[in-house]
């Protein structure tokens, strides 16, 4: 089974974003954008690990709990309501769609991390996400 760790940074948020993805123990992909959030490049780096994956069995580890939430809780039912909810639009839509259809074709089982709190994984896909921003990395990596 293939673990990944996906995280994304923006700073200042708004402004230059970049988002990484680790896969098993090693740095995996990682992508920039000159004008993001934080949210839409935490949903990348969920989208991106979603892709990679594919088919095959995985688990995904993220610190945003708007993007776990996104998946195990609120997509379905803004889905079945045409993509709206009560109290407004939903931001990132595109981003949102994607994830969800991704994740529907996939095998993965997402999974909340505490960031910053010393696991290895979320803390190298945040120093990588953080990378990627500082100096608009993109690509995949095997290190």
């Amino acid at each position: 089974m293939i673990t990944y760790y996906t995280d994304g940074s923006c700073s200042p948020n708004p402004g230059p974003g970049g988002f990484a993805v680790i896969k098993d123990t090693e740095l995996a992909l990682i992508g920039h954008e000159p004008m993001s959030t934080n949210i839409r490049m935490e949903g990348r780096a969920m989208m991106t690990a979603l892709m990679d994956a594919g088919k095959n069995q995985c688990l995904i580890f993220s610190d945003s709990e708007f993007w776990v939430n996104v998946i195990m809780k609120w997509g379905k039912g803004w889905e079945a309501n045409g993509w709206v909810k009560k109290n407004g639009e939903i931001k990132n839509l595109d981003i949102v769609k994607e994830v969800l259809r991704l994740f529907k074709q996939s095998e993965a089982k997402v999974i909340w991390v505490r960031g910053h709190e010393g696991d290895i994984g979320n803390e190298l896909a945040d120093k990588w996400a953080n990378k990627a921003r500082e100096e608009r990395l993109t690509g995949k990596f095997m290190l």
